[in-house]
């Protein structure tokens, strides 16, 4: 008999179709009325309907090998089964109400557990009522959490850790210094201090090949298009920004902390002043918080407008900085505007809903609100980079827009998670709010 036995809810599946093989040598469950809410979903253009449409692909494809009523063995040594067993109801019908598809498949989860006592039953749901009423029914009911993260474990980017005198000494007359502490992510910051005395600090950034720390390199406190650090962490974000060599930087942090204007400016320099990228491509998903206002009328550019609303204001502070503290003209235009920058090709912005298929080298793509993305979109995107290209992600994995996500599933903390250790990465959490202070206090309290 199997090790265990799990019954998955529908927006299990419609989160990460590969649910379904991802519970190794056990028996995994649909029942059949999780077949019926994913036929409702097939239609649609957006990430659930491909979800959607990708499961009954999956499960036509299992079909050829055995009838999914009976359980279709897999290459992983378990059963894929669909259940339509009139005893789901008799099973469930005296502790809850079967007018719901939700306790429709609880009752499942019920029947299962009656018909195979020794076997422990599982019932998977994303809703957190689901797990409730099943638990409520004596049924044990997990998250799906095959790629989730541990939040209060979840990667900042940077450490402070205490040296001792002479390490500190070699410091004041040296770039680097030899790694001294036991393991450290590539690209990860050390904030440094004597032992006991915080009077000096210095910010180092690891180089995982030479295993050596090395002060900040790339961002030395000059004006990045206008604007520079308003503390450390963003001194050592603009520090991975400004390197050619990181392919893939992620900022995370509350709300005012500056991730947006510094990625934008980065790539505004990147692209406008050293001419290191093509153009700077600036996207975001298209998700309303709170009631949305429906179809928005005019062209693309007029539809756009409301949700880039952010980017315009960001661009139009950097636009205006960097106007006052430079005589460089572009284009022979000496207070060129946002339009001018578009009309010239420097700044592109795109809707995520566009992105899939294409191919963009040399680029500096920013993906604005990044945690309102699922992991397979994050993927999607991450894999449009062509040669020469780089990707700045920002978000903030609290403020989420998506019923289905969290801090824990978005695409944002799992690529952070994910690609931590790998040379061509970097990752920064902004703390400090330098919006305001009503800005600061508001993302602290509320």
């Amino acid at each position: 008999m199997e090790k265990k036995i799990f019954v998955l809810d529908t927006n299990v599946l419609i989160h990460n179709p590969r649910a379904l093989f991802a519970f190794e040598d056990n028996r995994v469950v649909i029942p059949i009325v999780v077949i019926e809410e994913i036929d409702q979903f097939k239609k649609g253009l957006d990430e659930k309907s491909r979800n959607a449409r990708q499961i009954s692909r999956y499960l036509d494809d299992l079909r050829q090998n055995g009838r999914l009523q009976d359980g279709v063995p897999t290459d992983q040594g378990g059963v894929i089964q669909v259940t339509v067993n009139r005893e789901v109801v008799d099973a469930a019908s005296k502790l809850i109400f079967m007018d719901r598809n939700d306790n429709l498949i609880i009752g499942t989860a019920m029947y299962f557990q009656q018909k195979y006592p020794d076997t422990q039953v599982i019932l998977v749901s994303k809703d957190v009522n689901v797990r409730i009423k099943a638990d409520t029914v004596g049924i044990k009911a997990e998250n799906f959490e095959n790629d989730t993260i541990k939040f209060d474990e979840f990667y900042t980017g940077w450490t402070h850790e205490e040296l001792d005198d002479v390490l500190m000494q070699k410091l004041s007359n040296s770039q680097y210094i030899d790694n001294p502490f036991d393991y450290l992510y590539p690209n990860q910051f050390v904030r440094v201090s004597s032992k006991g005395s915080a009077e000096t600090m210095y910010n180092l950034r690891y180089n995982a090949e030479h295993n050596k720390l090395y002060k900040l390199f790339h961002y030395t406190g000059q004006e990045v298009f206008g604007i520079t650090d308003r503390n450390f962490e963003q001194a050592m974000a603009l520090d991975l920004l400004l390197d050619d060599d990181i392919k893939l930087v992620s900022l995370s942090g509350k709300a005012g902390t500056g991730k947006t204007l510094l990625a934008m400016a980065a790539g505004l320099s990147k692209v406008v002043d050293e001419e290191k990228y093509k153009r700077l491509m600036i996207s975001r998903p298209i998700s309303p918080m709170g009631k949305d206002l429906g179809y928005l009328p005019g062209s693309k550019e007029d539809k756009l407008n409301p949700w880039m609303q952010p980017i315009y204001d960001n661009m139009e502070i950097l636009l205006s900085l960097h106007d006052d503290k430079t005589t460089k003209s572009v284009k022979g235009k000496r207070n060129a505007s946002l339009k001018d920058f578009m009309d010239y090709g420097f700044v592109e912005l795109e809707p995520l809903t566009y992105i899939r298929g294409r191919s963009l080298p040399d680029q500096f793509m920013i993906i604005d609100e990044s945690q309102n993305l699922t992991p397979h979109e994050m993927k999607t995107i991450i894999t449009r980079a062509g040669q020469g290209t780089k990707i700045v992600l920002t978000g903030d994995p609290y403020q989420i827009d998506i019923p289905y996500l969290d801090a824990i599933s978005n695409g944002l903390s799992v690529a952070v998670e994910k690609l931590k250790g790998e040379p061509m990465v970097g990752h920064m959490t902004l703390d400090k709010g330098e919006r305001s202070e009503l800005a600061d206090l508001a993302a602290k309290y509320f």
